[in-house]
Order: C-alpha cells, then structure tokens, then sequence
C-alpha cells in the first residue's frame, strides 16, 4: 500500500475485525517492509500479507530482506496466510497478475515463493465486478483467462481460485477450500473444478 499511515490504521481495525472471533493474544502490524525484514518471526504464531499491487508488494519485500525473512520462517513450519497479492507472491510467477496489476516499480525478478509445487496464483477469478455491466464483467473474465492462458504456454501452470475459496498448502498435499469451482491452466488449456476434487497432489 502507499505509505499513508490513516489507510493503515484502517486495515489494523479490519484484521482485528476480521479475527475478533479467534483468541488471538495480540496483533502487531508492520509498516515498512524494512521493519518486518528485522523481525524475529518465530517469536510470531502467524505472519498475514494482505493485498495491493503484487510488484510492488514483491520488489519491496526481496529489497528490504524480507523475502528471504518469510522464506526462513516458512521453511522452520511458519505459518503464513495471504491474500490477494499477498496470495499471489507464494506462487511460481507473479507476472500471473499482469493482466490485473501494473509493474510501475519495472520488477524484473518476477519469481514468487513457490511454495505451490510451481502452480502460479490468479485470485479473484470469476468474481464480478458490482460496478460494472454484466457484457463488461464478461469482457473482464475473457481478458484474465486470455491472459492466463497466453501465460500457461510459456511459464507454467496456474491454478485460478474466485474470491470464495482458498488454497490450503499441508505437507504434500495443495487443498482448495471452499464454496465455487476453480480452474487449473496448463499448456494453455483451463479445466474446471468442483470443490469436492479439491485434493491437488504436489
């Protein structure tokens, strides 16, 4: 996010809405990439990266440290949740996300966590827009699948999840949760998914 301090007071009040019904001793919120590439996280029971623009989010984390921080706590059984583009750096690529973000910090070094067994992550997929038409949402989806295809061709495969569900990474195993299909791209082919085939071997 921009480095606007009232924006994150407001999301400070929203995580702490959002986890009011988990005992949850204490939540501390970092404003600088560079204060959360100092700090010791296994003193943390869970790290969570909300979303932005995904170059932005990543070029800043590897800059600063932080990138190889988290990768640490991870590989000591971390425990990590993203969402948005703070899902879609624990991908293969984040260049996933061309088609919805804009790279205005010029990131060449696009390579996320890969902590998907090499799947790239497309969130938001199949969601509509409530400002927008039905033909302009339909136009919307084309874009990212065109988009997502184009990338399943050269860069490997992707797993594209709506707003609804989440991918859950438990030792071998990848498990989307949820309530609303999801798709997997390969070699520029899309198949559909329900959520009860939601067992994605590594």
């Amino acid at each position: 996010m921009d480095e606007n301090y009232q924006s994150y007071d407001s999301c400070y009040e929203w995580i702490q809405g959002e986890l009011s019904n988990v005992s949850i001793p204490r939540i501390e919120m970092t404003r600088t990439f560079e204060e959360l590439a100092s700090k010791d996280l296994k003193e943390y029971s869970a790290l969570y990266i909300g979303g932005g623009n995904t170059y932005k989010l990543l070029d800043g984390l590897k800059k600063s440290g932080a990138f190889k921080n988290i990768k640490d706590y991870i590989y000591k059984n971390g425990i990590v949740i993203g969402g948005s583009a703070g899902a879609v750096i624990f991908g293969y690529d984040i260049d996933i996300i061309s088609s919805m973000d804009s790279n205005d910090v010029k990131l060449t070094d696009t390579k996320g966590f890969n902590d998907i067994s090499n799947f790239s992550i497309f969130p938001h997929y199949t969601n509509k827009k409530s400002k927008l038409t039905d033909e302009e949402n339909e136009a919307r989806l084309n874009k990212f699948t065109n988009s997502i295809i184009k990338f399943s061709k050269t860069k490997g495969k992707v797993i594209a999840i709506p707003e609804e569900d989440t991918i859950y990474v438990n030792g071998d195993d990848i498990e989307v949760i949820g309530t609303r299909p999801y798709y997997i791209f390969k070699n520029g082919t899309r198949e559909k998914f329900e959520i009860s085939n939601n067992i994605i071997k590594k």
